[in-house]
């Protein structure tokens, strides 16, 4: 199994319809090919899902 960083992502979220984690920002053909060849795929709308960033800039 390929490990990517989609499991830390923010936008990579539990869709309660298909029952599954889906990423929520609708990728271009070029990207979608690259991420479906299994290659190494940086994606430009990675955003690390970090919930307690929010709390760090509040103290």
């Amino acid at each position: 199994m390929r490990v990517s960083n989609c499991d830390s992502c923010s936008n990579y979220q539990y869709d309660e319809d298909y029952e599954c984690y889906v990423c929520m920002v609708d990728l271009d053909e070029d990207d979608m090919s690259r991420f479906l060849s299994g290659g190494s795929f940086d994606c430009s709308f990675y955003q690390l899902d970090n919930e307690y960033l929010v709390v760090r800039k509040q103290m």
